[in-house]
């Protein structure tokens, strides 16, 4: 949820150029079961445009309608959504909505923490009762200094509080520059996630051949730093040379992704691991447990379209800790109770 934010936040800063006001909405709490869950936000501006969604679309025309009390009195309120009869959900979702004017502190600390791939918590406090409330509205706790969504906010301790710790944005490292690593780049970037791109400088490629990369870097595996790369990290070796991708391998050995995929049959990962343990037999048992190869979930992937959807899935399973299945054979809810 944290590059959902974070969209947010960049949406509010183009608004207020354009002398617009904004109004944040965030599902609070929930009785019974929802399509998202409690944390979940969107941004609706002065001119009826909308970032982001809270449903699958019936509660966004709800509150955009509610939102027009806030931009025009500048009051908090809580909004009620009972989905029972209108999502074909078992829930009610409290909806908190109130005006978005964060200060030139909030925005800097914001970019600060996102940089430095830190940790931060967002909090509301909030009534479930309808209606308007003095005292309800959101804050961001970085480095335990509250910073408030709006200036006029006074906090008031004695409403309940929701509140979410945010890890880093997601980020996807790509060794490779072929064409899979393209579709793979863009894929990665409409989930929501970071993608820095690390080509070989024999490569007539740049950052405008890789739709929604962040970063691009033309250099070496010598030259590789890694001090970027967390737990919150997947890295996908995908060169096409088995010399190259090795070489990647050996250079990113100290670090700690949440995952590592290796493009390629079976053999050819044997022999990288092959090889790599020649070369460091003092790596980590946890560092190889890591390596997945070939990459992806068995989805009879054919075209490098489908290969990226088949990775992308299974690096959704593995930092999600979900054994693949279809949800047909689910008898639990699938949604969050």
């Amino acid at each position: 949820m944290t590059h959902e934010f974070k969209t947010i936040v960049e949406s509010y800063q183009l608004a207020k150029k354009q002398g617009l006001k904004t109004v944040l909405a965030t599902v609070v709490a929930l009785d019974g079961s929802s399509y998202r869950k409690p944390g979940v936000r969107m941004l609706i501006l002065e001119n009826k445009t909308m970032i982001g969604a809270v449903s699958g679309g019936c509660v966004e025309k709800e509150i955009l309608r509610q939102s027009e009390s806030v931009f025009k009195n500048g009051h908090s309120k809580i909004m009620p959504y009972d989905g029972r009869f209108r999502l074909g959900c078992e829930g009610i979702l409290y909806i908190l909505l109130e005006v978005f004017q964060p200060n030139d502190d909030f925005i800097t600390e914001f970019k600060t923490c996102l940089k430095s791939r830190n940790h931060f918590k967002i909090a509301s406090y909030f009534s479930k009762k309808e209606g308007i409330h003095s005292g309800i509205g959101t804050y961001l706790d970085i480095e335990n200094e509250k910073h408030f969504v709006s200036m006029d906010f006074e906090e008031n301790n004695s409403f309940s509080v929701f509140s979410q710790e945010m890890p880093p944005c997601f980020k996807l490292v790509i060794f490779g520059a072929e064409h899979d690593a393209v579709q793979l780049c863009q894929l990665a970037a409409l989930n929501g996630w970071e993608v820095s791109i690390y080509a070989s400088p024999t490569e007539s490629k740049t950052i405008k051949n890789f739709a929604g990369a962040t970063e691009f870097y033309s250099i070496i595996h010598d030259e590789l730093n890694t001090s970027s790369i967390d737990n919150h990290t997947a890295i996908m070796i995908m060169t096409h040379s088995f010399a190259n991708d090795l070489k990647w391998l050996m250079a990113v050995k100290k670090a700690k992704p949440a995952y590592i995929g290796l493009l390629g049959p079976i053999h050819k990962r044997e022999n990288l691991l092959s090889h790599l343990l020649e070369y460091h037999p003092d790596i980590e048992e946890s560092f190889l447990e890591k390596i997945h190869g070939p990459a992806g979930l068995d989805i009879g992937s054919e075209t490098s379209q489908e290969i990226a959807i088949s990775i992308i899935s299974e690096i959704l399973s593995v930092t999600r800790h979900r054994i693949p299945m279809s949800l047909k054979e689910k008898t639990t809810n699938i949604h969050v109770t």
